[in-house]
């Protein structure tokens, strides 16, 4: 007999009055929200949701902050392949892919999980790309203060492969540049780093 258990903690009040919404909802689109298979959906989704948007009990700059050193290293700095997952603000459906982040210290460099933490603190509430890539550089630079960062970000969203145009290929990519990587050839620097498969 297995001795697993799973836990995980959920706002009680958010979840019985997003259940209520989501038995509404399953009524509205024709369910019938007492059928068996039904029965816990109402429910399931309501947690579902509060774990998808988990970003906004997150602050971003205080888990940058929690892991920030004194280091003489200016040269730069990539963490390349971070999976996201996040939903589309307009039709709250996901969108998914990896970011690549590079800095150049000035002085400072963070622990490297930390940015892996960003990335899903904002990425965890409804976004759209382009400023989910503004807000993971903006964190960096406020809080780290180093001579550049690059933020790029690769994804598919299922808002255009399930449903509207259906292309099932399509990737978005989104970049932000500042400080050092708004020169062209730190920027080349750092798109041939990404593209080089050292691992």
């Amino acid at each position: 007999m297995s001795n697993y258990t799973h836990t995980e903690s959920f706002n009680e009040e958010a979840t019985l009055k997003m259940a209520e919404y989501n038995r509404e909802i399953l009524k509205i689109i024709g369910e019938n929200p007492d059928r068996e298979g039904l029965l816990k959906t109402p429910e399931r989704v309501a947690k579902s949701m509060q774990y998808l948007t988990r970003g906004y009990c997150q602050n971003p700059d205080e888990i940058m902050l929690s892991a920030i050193f004194n280091e003489d290293h200016n040269e730069m700095i990539i963490v390349k392949d971070i999976e996201l997952y996040s939903l589309c603000e307009h039709h709250i459906l996901p969108f998914f892919g990896k970011a690549h982040i590079a800095y150049i210290p000035s002085g400072k460099i963070v622990g490297l999980s930390k940015i892996p933490r960003v990335v899903d603190a904002y990425s965890r509430r409804l976004q759209v790309q382009e400023r989910l890539t503004t807000d993971i550089l903006e964190c960096i630079q406020r809080t780290l203060n180093p001579i550049g960062v690059a933020v790029v970000i690769e994804a598919q969203h299922m808002c255009m492969q399930m449903r509207g145009v259906q292309k099932q290929n399509s990737v978005t990519t989104t970049s932000s540049f500042k400080g050092a990587f708004e020169k062209q050839e730190t920027r080349n620097e750092f798109i041939k780093l990404l593209s080089s498969k050292l691992h």
